[in-house]
């Protein structure tokens, strides 16, 4: 279809098609974990990390590798993997290939949660530790209000949806400055430095928490795979089709909810990957979501290891924050596709 997300053929997917897809992005994430596992401003080579999974390693070395690289490696690749899931699922939800975790304010909703322990926290007696669980319970807070607000009649209104997540993203937006305005000049800084995404506080504990949420997320959404490529039909048709919708659409809203609230938990915000990684593949394999939405899994977690990669490395000892890296190579894209007139917010 001409304008909005191109419908997919919804006939019978080659799986020997989607095996090579699948294989040749599962070993571009490899490649691009093994450069991120063998770089860094210490001078740790991958024959020396390699080193130390077999065992035969300095205890500064290992060190280095097991307490540093690794948890940092295993949440790029988790959080890229979320962001581009969550991207593929909210472009379907909203028939639109600009949208992004961003769009419906779930994102904003984690940050506002995670800025408030950050400027608030010490005065509450709340560490550091109290940042991820706070803002996973700002994006399902947001999610439940989405519902609330978004819901005529038991429908789930897109557009309902969109003025919404407009609103409340710039409620957040206006909240968070007085947030960090009042916690003064120390913690503002480190408030800035959440927001614009970064994973050099990765540690090895918060992995398993975001992987077992992804799984969820992708587990309950595949299988409704052929429900998303018709519903870029539109709603009517789709419902004529068999498609459940507003169940359809609930279903997505809440499973995005979980991959991006786990994402922001643990990151801060990382723009662009939901943009950028759906749209190149969709150019590459089409649009059709039982292919699409795990290829997007794997490349955006190859994506954001690579970006990750150079925020740690380009400035030798001195760090950029990942979220800088996706924001430079997002930002010219989306302003080539809104120059191609590609940024068509189509109505349910």
């Amino acid at each position: 279809m001409r304008g909005g997300l191109p419908l997919a053929a919804c006939g019978p997917l080659r799986p020997a098609r989607l095996g090579w897809i699948l294989a040749g992005l599962a070993g571009l994430l490899l490649a691009a974990l093994l450069l991120g596992l063998g770089t860094g401003p210490s001078g740790v080579g991958l024959g020396e990390a390699l080193g130390v999974l077999l065992g035969r390693a300095d205890p500064a070395t290992t060190d280095i590798v097991l307490r540093v690289r690794l948890p940092r490696l295993g949440l790029a690749t988790l959080v890229g993997a979320s962001l581009a899931s969550a991207g593929v699922l909210f472009q379907a939800l909203l028939r639109n290939p600009l949208a992004d975790p961003y769009v419906l304010g779930v994102s904003g909703g984690a940050a506002l949660g995670g800025v408030a322990v950050l400027a608030l926290g010490p005065a509450l007696g709340l560490g550091a530790g109290a940042v991820p669980p706070a803002a996973f319970a700002g994006a399902l807070a947001t999610a439940f209000l989405l519902f609330a607000v978004a819901g005529v009649r038991g429908r789930l209104s897109v557009t309902r949806l969109l003025l919404t997540g407009v609103v409340f993203n710039a409620f957040a937006s206006a909240v968070i400055v007085f947030l960090a305005t009042l916690a003064g000049l120390a913690e503002g800084t480190r408030i800035f430095l959440w927001l614009i995404g970064s994973l050099s506080a990765a540690t090895a504990g918060s992995v398993p928490a975001v992987a077992g949420l992804l799984a969820l997320g992708l587990g309950v959404t595949w299988p409704l795979a052929r429900s998303l490529n018709l519903l870029a039909l539109g709603s009517e048709q789709a419902a004529w089709l068999g498609v459940p919708v507003e169940v359809v659409r609930r279903i997505l809203l809440f499973a995005t909810s979980l991959m991006v609230g786990a994402a922001v938990s643990v990151s801060g915000l990382i723009g662009f990957v939901g943009l950028i990684i759906p749209h190149l593949l969709r150019l590459v394999i089409g649009a059709d979501h039982r292919a699409l939405l795990p290829a997007a899994a794997l490349g955006g977690a190859a994506f954001l290891v690579l970006c990750d990669t150079a925020a740690r490395t380009l400035l030798g000892g001195r760090e950029l924050p990942v979220g800088a890296v996706t924001a430079l190579l997002g930002g010219p894209l989306f302003l080539f596709l809104l120059r191609r007139g590609d940024a068509r917010v189509l109505a349910p």
